[in-house]
């Protein structure tokens, strides 16, 4: 069983029809210091209590939303619906990631976008909707590039006899 890394506070925002609460670490864990506030969550599932991950600010997570490992959301960032962020993974800005959308390795999103489906693990750092929407158009061609290598061409047809 991991320690618990932080507490849920009194202090409430109303979102969306739904109650946040801001949270508070009691010990101290990566770069967060104990008695720092974070930013806002729905319950305490929103964020995993192992590792590093913290919610910044007036970030928001909700709903069945995850945040885990190591990774980071801060500035006016939301996470929500069953999106997960995990891994190094960063989401700052105004950015929205929603649905069923996954962020993790390294990858950093950020700026207004919105991400609604699709997984994002790189060390490119997305601001705008079309960045992640050429990302993701060029992550399915290599995917079917790929798995069409992995098929077994077919033998050539045998060339027909003359008769002579």
């Amino acid at each position: 069983m991991t320690d618990k890394k932080f507490v849920l506070t009194s202090e409430k925002k109303e979102f969306m029809g739904k109650t946040l609460f801001r949270i508070k670490a009691i010990r101290a864990f990566g770069i967060v210091k104990k008695d720092e506030l974070g930013g806002f969550v729905e319950k305490e599932a929103n964020l995993d209590h192992a590792g590093n991950a913290w919610v910044y600010g007036d970030a928001l997570v909700y709903g069945n939303a995850r945040v885990c490992e190591d990774a980071r959301v801060y500035g006016n960032a939301r996470v929500c619906e069953d999106a997960r962020v995990y891994g190094n993974a960063w989401v700052y800005g105004d950015a929205l990631v929603y649905g069923n959308a996954r962020v993790y390795g390294d990858a950093w999103v950020s700026g207004k976008i919105r991400l609604a489906v699709g997984w994002l693990c790189s060390r490119l750092n997305f601001e705008f909707d079309w960045q992640i929407k050429l990302w993701l158009k060029m992550e399915d061609e290599c995917e079917k590039a790929f798995k069409k290598k992995q098929t077994k061409p077919k033998p050539p047809k045998k060339a027909k006899r003359r008769a002579k």
